[in-house]
């Protein structure tokens, strides 16, 4: 309704523009053919009299062809206004419209979820497309139980996987975290046990790493003291931000997250500190192949925790690991 009001309005002004020129030359034409033909008859015969007299005709008949070519053309002229105002108006949206799109792109993300207590199936689904076809996998968070479990869903491919996890032997680091879950989300137990649950969820992480080591080329684990809170998985064509310092979601366990592209300026950023944070001599670096065998595995989980691993040990973290994932994969609707 008002795109219409305002196309009659832009209508109206072209009429009333075009009309009152040729309004005025009309006028002109008009008052001086009416002048000098009642001119021409009050004087005398004469060469003098003829030439007022052509002139005012002239004038006269002008006024006449001209009133009548405008009616004639003034629909024909409008319409070639309106269309070319139309077609610059358009052109002109068009460019606003890809410099707005190209902002977006960059500044703001694709996809928004919003907090949950229970993993949400359209994220879960959405990122599992964007693992699905990734060459490369950046993980950055505090422990790799989710990544792991999402990766076992995955056919085997040359894909390869870094992981930065946060340090079990930091004691900050696991207090730290701590600390966060207690006051944001008012997880139950003391203070020692969530310490605890923590260390066993870096140990069950590293674990299913080792579970899923064929499903990539190779995994490079690099951990480091007192990770950010917050969580970012990078794939080829998109980043994933799990806002855990988000005040919004303090209450419940999964938190808001954000998907940006990968021409989106946070993109570009956390890539390179991801770079820097894998090539910083300060920070232990392990690397798990396909073809790590168990005790290989077991002298580098001794490397990362500080900690000896036994195989029945080994074995308990694996039913740990499996029974996480059939909870998270039933949870977040990625059995079917």
């Amino acid at each position: 309704m008002t795109e219409l009001a305002g196309t009659q309005s832009r209508r109206s002004l072209l009429v009333e523009l075009f009309w009152t020129r040729t309004g005025l030359l009309l006028l002109l034409m008009l008052l001086s053919s009416s002048v000098l033909l009642p001119l021409a008859g009050r004087m005398e015969q004469g060469a003098l009299r003829n030439v007022v007299t052509a002139v005012g005709t002239g004038l006269l008949v002008s006024a006449l062809v001209t009133c009548a070519q405008t009616l004639l053309t003034a629909s024909a002229s409008r319409r070639v206004l309106v269309e070319s105002l139309v077609q610059e108006s358009r052109a002109a949206m068009r460019e606003l419209t890809q410099e707005y799109r190209s902002l977006n792109m960059e500044f703001y993300p694709t996809h928004i979820f919003e907090p949950t207590d229970e993993p949400d199936p359209a994220l879960n689904r959405l990122m599992m497309s964007d693992l699905q076809g990734t060459r490369q996998y950046l993980f950055r968070g505090f422990s790799a139980r989710h990544a792991a479990a999402r990766l076992l869903l995955t056919r085997p491919l040359e894909r390869e996987m870094r992981v930065v996890i946060a340090d079990p032997r930091d004691r900050n680091s696991i207090s730290s975290r701590a600390r966060y879950l207690l006051r944001r989300t008012g997880m139950d137990g003391s203070y020692a046990d969530v310490q605890a649950r923590l260390y066993e969820e870096i140990c069950v992480g590293l674990v299913g790493l080792y579970v899923v080591r064929d499903r990539c080329t190779r995994i490079d684990v690099t951990v480091m003291s007192n990770p950010p809170a917050d969580r970012y998985e990078l794939f080829d064509d998109s980043i994933w931000v799990a806002l855990f310092s988000d005040a919004a979601g303090t209450t419940t366990l999964y938190p808001r997250t954000l998907r940006f592209q990968r021409s989106s300026f946070i993109y570009s950023m956390e890539h390179s500190e991801f770079v820097r944070t894998c090539n910083s001599r300060s920070a232990l670096h392990v690397c798990i192949y396909p073809d790590t065998d168990r005790d290989e595995f077991l002298a580098l989980f001794e490397k990362i925790t500080g900690r000896r691993l036994t195989a029945k040990r080994l074995e308990l973290l694996e039913e740990v690991f499996h029974s996480f994932r059939r909870d998270f994969v039933t949870s977040a609707n990625l059995d079917g």
